[in-house]
């Protein structure tokens, strides 16, 4: 395994070990070379209540737009299913790019966290 996947991994461990205190569902992140993909998952089973990605998006836009768009789609979906509050899972990566761009879609889209 490469240095920076262990160094993302071991960030990730943090980030969780924060994140699972907390009661409220978690808004976890996963980011490909191409694609952005968000997801809910519920702390009191660990269960996935529904995710969203930029798989489906055929326009012709940079990838930041996409992760961006991806955030507020994230944030109706969960407004439907009557979730305002998350806690932001970024999954070892950076908060910076398509994962700031994600969390920043979100936030205009109705969530808090």
């Amino acid at each position: 395994m490469k240095k920076s996947q262990e160094q993302r991994i071991r960030r990730h461990k943090k980030i969780l070990e924060r994140t699972r205190s907390s009661n409220l569902p978690r808004l976890t992140v996963f980011r490909s070379s191409k694609h952005i993909y968000a997801s809910l998952v519920a702390e009191k089973n660990g269960k996935t209540l529904f995710s969203v990605s930029d798989k489906a998006s055929t326009k012709k836009i940079t990838k930041l737009e996409k992760a961006k768009e991806v955030g507020k789609e994230f944030a109706q979906e969960a407004i439907k299913k009557k979730v305002k509050k998350v806690v932001f899972d970024r999954a070892g990566y950076l908060y910076h790019g398509r994962v700031k761009a994600l969390a920043e879609g979100a936030r205009e889209g109705g969530l808090e966290f």
